[in-house]
C-alpha cells in the first residue's frame, strides 16, 4: 500500500489533475487526526478554488466530511426521513411551515438548520425568539421529538460534520468560501449526516439571494443534487425567485408570526405558499408517501386544512421546551418592539422591482441580524406587511411596517426600505418557481 502524502495530493489539484476518491477520503480523515495540518487544508481550499473538483472526487468530499462524525440512524421509524435546505434569502421561512406539513403527510423531519448568514435570515434565530425553545437539546430528546411527533428543528449537533467546522473556519479566513465544490460538499455534508432517505433544494436567484443569476444558481443546483444522489440520497432542486422577499414579513419574531398565521390559516401570503406546496411536494414524491403530484397536492391541502399541521407544529415547540399555547397566543410569548409605525413611499405607483438585499440589511441595521459571529441579537425587530411587487402604493397602502428598538433605528430602516423600493409602472408577472432540477443518470 502506498502512503498517502498530503502536499502531492494537494498539488495534483494545484496541477489540475484527477484526484482519486479514495485520496480525498484519506485528506479528510487526516483532518480527524492531525495528519492534516491546517496549513495544508488551507492550501487545499485554495487549489480546489481554482481548480474545481470532478464529480467523483466532490462525492469522495462529501462523503469522507460527512462520515468524519457521528451519522444518525432511523431504521426504528416507520416512514421515510426527508428534509430540504435552502440556499438562503429574505423572509424565507418555508421551514418553518414545510417540516409539520411533511409531518402531517407521513414523513419524518430531522431538520438540523443553522442562523442567519450575512444578509439573510436563519431559522435557528426565528426559534430563538420563542421563549424556552431549544434549539440544541440532547440527542434523546431530539430523537424523541422525531420519533413521537415527525418533525424537530434544531441546530448543528457537537459531532455532526466536524471536518465541515473545520475546513470551514479556514475557507472563511482565507478567502475560499465561493466555490462550488467546497460549497457542495459544506452543504450536503451537513444533511446527509442526519440520515435522509430523500432531500429537496431550494437555491435562491436574484437581488436577495447569494446566486444573482439563473446561471450561477443552476450551476450551484446542479452540483448539490448530483453530488447528493451520488451518495445515496434521492435528491432534486428547485431554482425559485429571491428578487422580492418570500414572506410578507423579514426579521425573527416577525416571521415566526407570520408562520403561525399560515399554519392556523389566519394569513398565508401566496408565494410563499406555492415555495412551500413545489418543495412538500417534490419531498413526499422523495419518500414515496404518494404516487404523484396530484395526490402530494391533496396530502399538503388537507394537512393544513384539518389544523392537523398547526397541532404538530404546536406539540413540537412544547417537546423542545416552548410554550404549550404559542399558537392560541403568539402575542403573549413572542417578543414586541417598542416602535412599530408605518413606512410610506414618498411617491405614488406600483412597485416595479425591489433591491431585496437592502431589506436584510436593514434588518441587521435594526438589531435583528449579526454584523459579527458573535453579535447578540434582538429578536422583535423587523419588517411586516412588505408590499410585493405589482402592489399599488398610496396614502392608504404603506411600502412594510418597521418594527424597532427605538425611532432612530426605526428612520434608519425606514429610509432603507424606500430606498430598497422602486416606484413605478405595473410590471409584468413572473414566475417564483424559475427551473426544476433532477438527477442526470449519466452523470
Amino acid at each position: 500500500m502506498s502512503t498517502f502524502l498530503p502536499q502531492e495530493f494537494i498539488a495534483t489539484i494545484r496541477d489540475g489533475k484527477t484526484v482519486a476518491p479514495g485520496d480525498v477520503k484519506s485528506f479528510i480523515d487526516g483532518i480527524a487526526t492531525g495528519a492534516v495540518s491546517d496549513a495544508q487544508i488551507s492550501a487545499f481550499a485554495m487549489a480546489v478554488f481554482f481548480n474545481d473538483l470532478a464529480a467523483p472526487a466532490k462525492v469522495a468530499l462529501t462523503e469522507a466530511m460527512r462520515d468524519s462524525g457521528d451519522v444518525l440512524n432511523w431504521s426504528d421509524l416507520d416512514g421515510p426521513v426527508l428534509d430540504k435546505h435552502s440556499t438562503g434569502g429574505i423572509g424565507d421561512n418555508v421551514s418553518l411551515i414545510l417540516a409539520p406539513i411533511i409531518a402531517a403527510c407521513g414523513g419524518f423531519v430531522p431538520m438540523i438548520s443553522g442562523r442567519g448568514l450575512g444578509h439573510t435570515g436563519g431559522t435557528l434565530d426565528k426559534f430563538d425568539a420563542i421563549p424556552g425553545y431549544s434549539t440544541s437539546p440532547d440527542n434523546a430528546l431530539f430523537r424523541n421529538c422525531v420519533k413521537q411527533i415527525g418533525c424537530a428543528i434544531i441546530g448543528q449537533t457537537g459531532n455532526l460534520a466536524p471536518a465541515d467546522k473545520k475546513i470551514y473556519a479556514i475557507r472563511s479566513a482565507t478567502a475560499t468560501v465561493e466555490n462550488t465544490s467546497l460549497i457542495t460538499a459544506s452543504i450536503l455534508s451537513k444533511k446527509l449526516a442526519a440520515g435522509l432517505d430523500g432531500l429537496v433544494l431550494d437555491v435562491k436567484c436574484g437581488s436577495g439571494a447569494f446566486m444573482q443569476t439563473v446561471s450561477q444558481a443552476r450551476i450551484l443546483a446542479n452540483s448539490l443534487v448530483d453530488v447528493a444522489n451520488g451518495a445515496g440520497v434521492k435528491t432534486s432542486g428547485l431554482i425559485t425567485d429571491m428578487n422580492q422577499p418570500l414572506a410578507s414579513a423579514a426579521g425573527n419574531a416577525v416571521e415566526m408570526q407570520n408562520a403561525i398565521d399560515f399554519l392556523t390559516g389566519k394569513h398565508r401570503d401566496s408565494r410563499l405558499l406555492e415555495v412551500t406546496f413545489k418543495l412538500c411536494i417534490e419531498m413526499l414524491l422523495h419518500g414515496k408517501l404518494v404516487t404523484g403530484a396530484d395526490e402530494a397536492r391533496s396530502k399538503i391541502t388537507k394537512a393544513l386544512q384539518s389544523g392537523r399541521a398547526a397541532e404538530i407544529f404546536a406539540h413540537m415547540v412544547k417537546m423542545l421546551g416552548g410554550p404549550a399555547d404559542l399558537l392560541d397566543a403568539p402575542q403573549k410569548h413572542l417578543p414586541k418592539a417598542p416602535v412599530i409605525k408605518d413606512i410610506f413611499a414618498e411617491t405614488s405607483g406600483h412597485v416595479s422591482s425591489i433591491d431585496t438585499r437592502q431589506i436584510g440589511l436593514a434588518v441587521i441595521v435594526l438589531g435583528g441580524g449579526r454584523k459579527r459571529p458573535d453579535d447578540q441579537i434582538d429578536y422583535s425587530v423587523g419588517f411586516d406587511q412588505l408590499a410585493p411587487i405589482g402592489t399599488k402604493l398610496d396614502i392608504n397602502r404603506p411600502i412594510a411596517r418597521v418594527h424597532a428598538r427605538d425611532a432612530t433605528s426605526a428612520q434608519e430602516a425606514a429610509r432603507m426600505i424606500r430606498a430598497a423600493y422602486n416606484i413605478g409602472d405595473q410590471p409584468d408577472s413572473t414566475n417564483i418557481i424559475i427551473e426544476r432540477i433532477d438527477f442526470k443518470e449519466s452523470q
